[in-house]
């Protein structure tokens, strides 16, 4: 079922996510410091495209506090209203109710991504 949901995911919604993920991640790789920022938003860019199948664990410290407050301003409210909508259109239907709840836990994610681990 995970590779079925995967493929429908990637058809219906998925690539705009993972290439939202992505090009977000393009621009905090243009500067210096923002690199490791960048490199995180790939990991999520990944997950973004294939997400039936694994899942997000939070955790972490005082860095993750600070990143995730900085990110948040900078690109992280965008990213989580895109997925917010996407999220309740596709829960319109009793078919996209799947989808749309994976499109919940990226707008979680897009929230607070630093200090996340996916499994």
């Amino acid at each position: 079922m995970g590779c079925l949901g995967n493929l429908l995911w990637f058809i219906f919604g998925g690539f705009l996510s993972g290439l939202s993920w992505f090009l977000t991640g393009i621009l905090w790789c243009i500067t210096i410091i923002g690199i490791p920022v960048g490199l995180q938003c790939f990991k999520f860019a990944s997950l973004s495209l294939f997400p039936f199948g694994k899942e997000v664990v939070y955790g972490g410290g005082a860095g993750s506090l600070i990143l995730n407050i900085i990110w948040l301003i900078v690109s992280g409210l965008p990213l989580a209203l895109e997925h917010l909508v996407l999220g309740v259109v596709l829960c319109i239907t009793v078919i996209g109710i799947p989808f749309g709840m994976q499109q919940f836990k990226l707008a979680k994610l897009a929230l607070m991504p630093f200090g996340a681990e996916v499994v």
